[in-house]
């Protein structure tokens, strides 16, 4: 996401000789900025409440930083790559986009993903220069850190698990740092 607003339609901007042609326009880069600053507000809000996604990924709690989600999209049909490790499930058009779609639970060793009806796909932030999703169990909803107690690190825990925690009902959370996770070398490497 760029810091300044993009008219979707400038190469037009010229043509356009309707009376208050100049005047739509006018309103529209408005609109864009304001829309802008309202996502920006609102990334900066969830930072600053420790606001986090909760997902379910197999039998696992996972908290992921909603500065490093993209965004949310339903399980789409997934391409097969050929030649690639079983946990990196293929390609999936999300948006015009190729994104690479990995099943976290088999890529720990774990058995794989059988993805139900409330299966999603929880894209990376553009930030992190990864095209890439995580095949989600189920979409939890936000979670405050505020309300569950840190952990104790566990002395096997990966690289991309930044913290883990117990929430109120007792249940055990990892907090996971995609920005470590796209800078694991085996998770680079689909390849067999």
């Amino acid at each position: 996401m760029t810091s300044e607003p993009h008219d979707l339609h400038e190469e037009d901007a010229g043509a356009d000789t309707t009376p208050g042609g100049a005047e739509r326009r006018s309103r529209l880069r408005q609109y864009q900025v304001q829309l802008l600053e309202r996502m920006q507000a609102a990334q900066g809000e969830a930072v600053a409440t420790g606001r986090e996604l909760g997902v379910l990924i197999g039998a696992r709690h996972y908290l992921l930083d909603l500065t490093q989600v993209g965004e949310i999209v339903p399980h789409h049909s997934v391409a097969a790559v050929p030649l690639t490790r079983d946990w990196y499930l293929g390609l999936a058009n999300i948006r015009g986009n190729l994104t690479g779609i990995v099943d976290l639970a088999r890529f720990q060793d774990e058995p794989a993903l059988q993805p139900g009806a409330e299966a999603r796909c929880v894209t990376f932030s553009p930030a992190l220069g990864l095209p890439c999703a995580l095949l989600v169990t189920r979409v939890l909803g936000l979670r405050k850190l505020a309300d569950m107690t840190a952990d104790a690190a566990a002395p096997n825990a990966a690289a991309w698990v930044a913290a883990s925690y117990t929430d109120s009902a007792g249940l055990a959370w990892q907090r996971l740092d995609l920005a470590r996770l796209v800078a694991d070398p085996r998770f680079l490497h689909v390849g067999r």
